[in-house]
């Protein structure tokens, strides 16, 4: 039992955004948010996919994080976890897993029904759901079209934590629904060799990168921080 408290604690992604509003961190998350709003000038996006190259590069704890962040300023967002092969936002949000975005799309269950309180205001949470056999053919689902349209109606931004680029094709598929993607690498971990790679994976989908977050960068002996970087070659 012991054992299995551990593993919940360390699939959980820290909420920094939320504990500790004030923190350094935290406002690097706003950094970011600020410039992901102003990465397509022309209209305003609605469909934002976070992935990373290989797995343990902060791509959840980006997501959740940002998520509260632009919830925080007031608009409607859903965060929906789309790793339907290794979960970890309903630990972070400390919610049930038992019915979320899985039944959706075999439609075993209703919009209505998967979508859960995040116990913050403007921010709803749509959990994994039992893992599937088959999660790349449910992402690139009519049905996963039609759930996205149907919640453009309701929220304003329509956030997905997805797989790692170089682990499955899931978001490369899920990217080319997304008006914008953005890449997160976390410093001193991910060789420039898979960052390269799953840049042009993604791309090769039609992806929208508008740009990386580059995490777990030390600054000092106390300190961490996010950094927002737009696209280049």
């Amino acid at each position: 039992m012991a054992k299995k408290k551990k593993i919940i604690q360390q699939m959980a992604r820290k909420l920094i955004t939320r504990a500790n509003p004030k923190s350094f961190v935290s406002e690097q998350y706003r950094t970011v948010r600020t410039n992901i709003n102003f990465s397509v000038p022309d209209k305003e996006l609605q469909t934002l996919l976070f992935t990373s190259a290989s797995p343990g590069e902060g791509k959840s704890t980006t997501a959740s994080n940002l998520a509260f962040t632009f919830a925080s300023e007031g608009k409607r967002v859903i965060l929906i976890d789309a790793d339907m092969r290794k979960p970890t936002v309903h630990y972070t949000f400390h919610l049930t897993n038992t019915i979320g975005l899985s039944n959706l799309l075999t439609r075993k269950a209703a919009l209505q029904d998967v979508i859960k309180d995040s116990a913050t205001d403007n921010l709803h949470i749509i959990t994994c759901g039992p893992i599937p056999p088959n999660p790349a053919e449910l992402l690139g689902s009519k049905t996963m079209d039609q759930m996205i349209e149907e919640l453009k109606s309701v929220y304003d931004l329509i956030i997905f934590d997805a797989p790692p680029v170089l682990s499955v094709t899931d978001s490369q598929i899920l990217s080319n629904k997304c008006e914008g993607t953005v890449l997160v690498v976390s410093s001193g971990e991910t060789e420039k060799e898979s960052a390269s790679k799953a840049k042009d994976l993604l791309l090769s989908s039609k992806a929208n990168i508008i740009g990386t977050v580059l995490n777990n960068f030390t600054l000092g002996k106390e300190h961490h921080y996010y950094q927002y970087y737009g696209t280049s070659e």
